[in-house]
């Protein structure tokens, strides 16, 4: 005989899931670090380098790393990706249909 296991569907994203007051804007900032961790790692330099090209220390970048975007905002994540020669589009959309009141944050990489 097998066990129900409870589900619960989630939202769009964790961070809504885990009550975070501006979810999507913390999502987008999530994936603005990810991608520089990304570009970081494909070039293959080091967090002491890394530090260098985007003119902070060491240990920021670590933290940039491991996601702990406490202290970054957008503006700075973005001028980061083009100190990494990455050139940032931004698009408004027009506006979504009467089924959510907000629109969405969205990052893609080309």
């Amino acid at each position: 005989m097998r066990k129900k296991i409870p589900v619960t569907v989630g939202s769009t994203t964790v961070y809504a899931d885990l009550g975070y007051e501006n979810p999507y804007e913390v999502l987008a900032k999530a994936q603005l670090a990810a991608r520089i961790s990304e570009i970081i790692e494909t070039r293959k330099l080091t967090q002491a380098a890394a530090a260098k090209v985007l003119g902070i220390d060491q240990p920021k970048i670590s933290a940039l790393i491991r996601g702990r975007l406490r202290g970054f905002s957008y503006e700075r994540l973005l001028k980061f990706l083009t100190d990494l020669g990455c050139d940032v589009a931004i698009v408004v959309a027009s506006p979504k249909t009467r089924q959510r009141s907000r629109g969405e944050i969205l990052v893609k990489a080309a």
